[in-house]
């Protein structure tokens, strides 16, 4: 697993708490998604992006999709490795693994499309040339 967590350029670890499990006794679907979110905020932490969504051009989530290949249950770790795929000229996409360190594989892959957003104007916006030269950057791509 650490080889494939190598190519992620943010990493986070989360706890699997007794209460993020569902009926079904596996870690309910929405977490998963929260656990990408918490990848997510500390990647734009990491390029410098605004995540106070009150001033300015600051990132929304335009689209998020979730294959679930293996339940995590408690107790358990969440490995999570986020980067950026791919910069697109309005937005740029994210993927995110999932590991469950008790199992030592890969439990989900969720990608994301981030869009600037003027929070000013209400209105889309061109990505900031800081947000590319820190993505490029942080990806290893100059």
């Amino acid at each position: 697993m650490q080889p494939e967590l190598a190519s992620f350029p943010v990493q986070v670890e989360i706890p699997v708490h007794w209460g993020d499990m569902d009926a079904a006794r596996h870690v309910n679907n929405i977490i998963y998604l929260r656990w990408s979110e918490t990848a997510r905020i500390a990647y734009f932490e990491k390029i410098a992006v605004d995540t106070s969504f009150m001033a300015g051009v600051g990132p929304i989530l335009g689209y998020q999709d979730c294959k679930y290949i293996f339940p995590i249950t408690y107790p358990d770790r969440a490995l999570v490795g986020i980067k950026v795929e791919e910069l697109q000229e309005d937005r740029f996409m994210m993927l995110t693994h999932i590991y469950s360190q008790q199992h030592n594989r890969l439990a989900i892959i969720s990608k994301q499309a981030i869009v600037p957003y003027d929070y000013q104007k209400l209105a889309k916006a061109p990505i900031p040339a800081a947000w590319l030269n820190n993505i490029k950057a942080l990806e290893g791509w100059e």
